[in-house]
Order: C-alpha cells, then structure tokens, then sequence
C-alpha cells in the first residue's frame, strides 16, 4: 500500500464542521481508502439515463422505484425534477417512466404498456443477463432455485420472468428446508448484490441436498460488487473501524458491513452522510477504513473523508485490489439527442471509484 493525495471538495451535504474531536491515540491515525469503491457502471448508466431523459423530455419524468438504492441521489434527482413512484398506475398515462437499475418484472413492462407510457429501461446489463437466464430454464423446464432477498425489487423483477419455476432461498439455513419436485432439474440463479461468500454457502448446502444442482452459465454476482468485497476485505484486517457509505436498502452496502466485521474489522457502521458519524466510535482508533456501495457518488465518501480530518485522520493511503473500466450503452431511446446526432454520453462507466 502506498500513501495518495485525496482531494477534498467543499462540502455539499448539509451538517457541522468540525463536530468530531481529535482526540490523541496510542499510535498513528491513518485512513485506509478502499478502491475499487463507490458507483458502477450499472448504477452511472441508470442514473445518466434519468438526468437525459430529463434534458430530453422535460421535468417531470416518472421513475418506478428508486433508481438506485441511495438517498442522495434520488434527492438529488427528485430536485431536478424526477418523481419516484411505487407503480406505474401512478403514473399519467402517456407519460415517461425509467424503470430502475435493480429491473422489473414482465407484468410491469405491460403494465406500463397498457398505460401508453413511454418506458426507457435501465435495468443493469448484468440483472438482465440473469432474467435471460430466468427465461432459459425455465423453458428448459428446471426449477430455478434464486438466491436472494425476498421482496428485493431485484429479486421480485427476476422470479416475474418464471413465476410458476422459481423459488426464493434467502439464506444458508433456507437451503436446509427447500423443496424441489425433480433433483435431477434443478438450476441455482442470484441476486447479483449478496455476499459472495455467503451466497457459495447456500450453494454448497443446496448441491449436499441436491447433488445434480446445475450452475448458472457465468457468475450472477456482479463484478462491482465482488470488487467492492475482495478490496474491504483487505482493508478490514489492518483497521480498528471500517466505515461504509451507503444506504440501509442497498444490498451490497449493507454487505460490506458484514464482511469487513467478518474479515477483522473490530468494528464497522454504515452511514448516508458523513454527519451521522460518532464521536464514540474513534475511541481508542488508529486506523479506519473507509469504502462505499456500489450505488454511492464519490462526493459522499470525500464527505466522511473531511469529516475524518477533523478528527485527526489525514494520512489517506488508498488500497486498490481492481480496476474497473467497463461501460454500457445508454437505453436505446437516450443515445442520441434531440436532433439525432449520437450524445457524447451514450455510455454509462465512471464509477471506478475515483471520480465523482
């Protein structure tokens, strides 16, 4: 690990300076910044996806769900003129609606058909690979075991593809009580934002249950994710406090919690906001890691970054285990202007966890 300069952008989020204390330490205080971290390519195409819509169509522009799993920046979308909804029947007909990153289920999609609304899909690249996959054994008539969080609009979107084939395993002890008609057809799919070790768990308890279990074609997991666990682990065994930016209903931020506790971390919290930070949880603190979800802007993690300053923590040594580089095409509708000319950003992809 070599020691980085971060830069430090004035602050956006609302919250006092300077309410941490720095208070001394056996040792030397130091920040370990995870990288890869912060927003994917899935994530920076869905969010582009409702900023062009906006310019091309005009506030407001309906978006079913959150488009990601972050309070900022549905705040900061909702501010530029987006309105989430549950469902598309509260939608005005004829309308545009973006259905977010996590993907529906066919019954939206005509849903929103039957409605006359204008629909711009920006469901992940990597969550629509896994409803292909849904689509195809289905037909192949497997039942399809999908591993993921019941009600998680991920989840919901994949099992609507092959509603009378799939069923929910949300967890290791699941896999213990699941029951299949023909153990000789039987296919694992995932939610592609779980714990990878977790997830290998429940898959080695369904295949000693059921030995014939087929696997899907390629990992479910998503790169970003996977990257974003592989580098916290890293960061976990040399820090007294891990620190990850994201929101309670992001999956893969929440796991980050989990795996940093699980990989040496003495202890690990997630916060929204650099604000939310305590004053009691840098006690007797040399070293925190930090890191974000795959659904957080850089802006938030050089919040908790200033905010650690003020405490004292100002050496920032960034530790890097991947780099990321992959981008995907706009949905369809938005990759060019209003005069047809190709738009300078079809492509969706700074999220390498460098940029804001």
């Amino acid at each position: 690990m070599s020691s980085t300069a971060v830069r430090l952008p004035s602050p956006r989020i609302p919250g006092a300076r300077g309410r941490l204390q720095d208070i001394p330490v056996a040792g030397h205080k130091k920040v370990l910044l995870a990288s890869p971290r912060g927003y994917c390519a899935g994530v920076d195409r869905a969010v582009i996806a409702v900023e062009k819509a906006l310019e091309r169509y005009g506030a407001p522009v309906y978006v079913r769900k959150q488009i990601v799993h972050n309070i900022h920046v549905v705040t900061e979308l909702e501010a530029q003129g987006a309105i989430f909804v549950d469902e598309v029947d509260e939608v005005p007909e004829g309308a545009h609606v973006v259905f977010s990153a996590h993907g529906v289920s066919p019954a939206v999609v005509n849903e929103a058909a039957a409605r006359g609304l204008q629909a711009i899909d920006a469901t992940c690249p990597l969550v629509t690979k896994v409803h292909r996959e849904a689509v195809r054994f289905a037909r192949d008539d497997f039942e399809i075991l999908l591993i993921g969080h019941d009600g998680h609009e991920e989840v919901e979107g994949t099992a609507g593809e092959a509603p009378d084939h799939v069923t929910i395993v949300n967890s290791p002890e699941d896999a213990e009580t699941v029951e299949v008609k023909d153990p000789s057809k039987v296919v694992w799919l995932s939610q592609t934002t779980l714990s990878v070790d977790e997830t290998m768990e429940t898959v080695r308890r369904l295949r000693e249950r059921f030995p014939e279990l087929n696997d899907p074609p390629s990992d479910d997991i998503c790169y970003a994710t996977q990257n974003r666990q592989v580098a916290i682990k890293k960061v976990a065994k040399d820090a007294d406090l891990v620190i990850v930016v994201g929101s309670s209903n992001s999956s893969n931020s929440v796991r980050l919690v989990e795996v940093a506790l699980e990989y040496g971390a003495q202890a690990a919290y997630r916060v929204d906001y650099a604000h939310e930070i305590e004053q009691a949880w840098l006690d007797g603190v040399e070293t925190v890691g930090v890191t974000s979800g795959a659904s957080v802007p850089e802006v938030l993690v050089q919040e908790v970054l200033a905010e650690l300053a003020g405490a004292g923590y100002r050496d920032v040594e960034q530790v890097r285990t991947a780099e990321e580089d992959l981008m995907f095409s706009l949905p369809k509708e938005l990759r060019q202007d209003a005069s047809g000319k190709r738009d300078e950003r079809a492509l969706g992809g700074r999220g390498t966890g460098d940029r804001g």
